[in-house]
């Protein structure tokens, strides 16, 4: 297929597989090796780069973005970081002052990093280079160096346009020719994000013969907010989620921000999270604690369930061939929702277990509980059995704990490299007694535990 983009202000047209991967075309077909891969898998942020589309510049993982999704846009190496002069970037600079390189196996991913984060005017260093790892410096002096920066003004030659294009025949751009193709294709694979499918290239080295890019379909792209719900398409980046649901639900928020990395979450999808059926996918257990409803459409017919219904076992969703995952809908309100997200490494982590509250109390009775988990069953699933023990119950920690007892009649965990059955079962009925500190007012964040 051809795809059209600038590379480092330069127009370039590609005739590339729709598979092939933007680390892999710019170190073998470009010769532009500053771009590094170190992972293959989108966590070690050595292949970060600058891409530029109508929404403004992001930083990605080039080992997992597939080069079709590039098409219309504008993408930024570490080469194309420097002036056409030579000049170094303000970011550049302030590494070699900073001294914020050691091996610099790393260093051209944070420069790709740091380089968006000035671009975008943003002072929250720590979330922009969460997704960059370094082993040799040390954080402090390459934060220092994106402290430094922050009033340097943008170098000219960083404000890139992004070129007109045709459509592509694997980018459908309306849900009408998406869902017809898609119907008539059912055995192809719809590709959103890549931060899932990339890595059945880059490690199951997989071959995918028809795909579909849904990045150019507008209606699967756009938020929609009422005074009751908030409508997302399924091609919303989590990076969008994050900033669409901050104010009305800061716990899911919290999740958010440690959901992946800034390269990640500027990829990943609201949808592909869903649609994957992932045990450990952490969207599901807030969204189902909230109570969200699935939208799905196959052909011309369109139907609606509640989330917690769409997954059936592990592997399999209520999901037809040729049918695609279009929207969720979410309450625009739920005050009781509590998230906590239990992992090896806080940030830019796969959880071991990740625990969803939302119980209603009325009057100090137990009037509604939702509680929903992910990393303790073959699917995300509610605990019905510790709800029932708690709804009608007086709001008070004798009823927690009789309720933290039912969490064995729910799940049945299983033990992996994450963590054991046994540390998943006590850590559930922890986070049970955690949310009621939580919702009476008592210091429960890690993050804010003073000696």
């Amino acid at each position: 297929m051809n795809v059209t983009f600038l590379l480092n202000g330069e127009t370039v047209k590609v005739e590339a597989e729709p598979t092939r991967t933007l680390l892999d075309w710019l170190r073998e077909d470009r010769a532009l090796c500053g771009t590094k891969e170190g992972c293959n898998e989108g966590d070690c942020g050595a292949c970060t780069v600058m891409v530029t589309d109508a929404d403004g510049a992001k930083a990605l993982n080039a080992c997992i973005l597939f080069l079709p999704q590039l098409h219309g846009k504008a993408v930024r190496t570490v080469e194309g970081i420097s002036g056409p002069d030579g000049a170094l970037h303000p970011v550049q600079q302030a590494m070699v002052d900073h001294h914020g390189a050691q091996c610099g196996f790393c260093t051209p991913g944070f420069i790709a990093s740091m380089a968006t984060g000035h671009l975008q005017g943003r002072s929250d260093h720590d979330d922009v280079l969460a997704g960059n790892l370094c082993r040799c410096t040390g954080y402090a002096p390459i934060v220092r160096a994106a402290e430094a920066t922050a009033d340097a003004p943008v170098p000219p030659w960083m404000n890139d346009s992004v070129p007109q294009v045709e459509a592509q025949p694997y980018g459908p751009e309306t849900l009408d020719e998406l869902a017809d193709w898609y119907a008539a294709h059912p055995d192809a694979t719809l590709i959103a994000g890549a931060t899932d499918v990339g890595l059945w290239v880059t490690k199951q080295l997989r071959d995918l013969p028809q795909v579909a890019f849904l990045n150019r379909c507008k209606e699967l792209r756009g938020i929609t907010q009422t005074d009751k719900t908030i409508h997302f398409g399924a091609a919303v980046t989590m990076t969008e989620v994050l900033a669409a649901i901050g104010k009305d639900h800061p716990s899911y928020a919290e999740l958010i921000r440690r959901y992946g990395s800034e390269q990640v979450r500027n990829a990943a999808t609201i949808g592909g999270n869903i649609a994957n059926g992932s045990p450990i996918g952490d969207n599901p257990p807030a969204l189902i604690a909230m109570g969200a409803t699935l939208h799905l459409r196959h052909g011309d017919m369109t139907r609606e369930m509640p989330l917690e219904d769409f997954f059936i076992d592990y592997g399999k969703q209520d999901r037809a061939p040729g049918e695609l995952v279009t929207y969720v809908t979410l309450p625009k309100k739920a005050p009781a929702l509590r998230c906590y997200k239990i992992s090896k490494r806080f940030d830019q982590d796969i959880s071991a277990v990740c625990g969803c509250f939302n119980v209603i109390v009325a009057d100090g009775i137990v009037s509604s509980a939702r509680i929903a988990f992910g990393g303790m069953a073959g699917t995300p699933h509610r605990a019905h059995q510790v709800e029932a023990a708690l709804t009608g119950q007086p709001w008070t920690r004798g009823t927690i704990t009789n309720a933290a007892a039912r969490f064995g009649e729910d799940y049945t965990p299983m033990s992996d490299m994450r963590a054991s059955a046994a540390y998943r079962s006590e850590i559930a009925q922890n986070l049970l007694h955690r949310y009621f500190a939580d919702m009476t007012g008592q210091a429960t964040s890690v993050l804010e535990v003073t000696p």
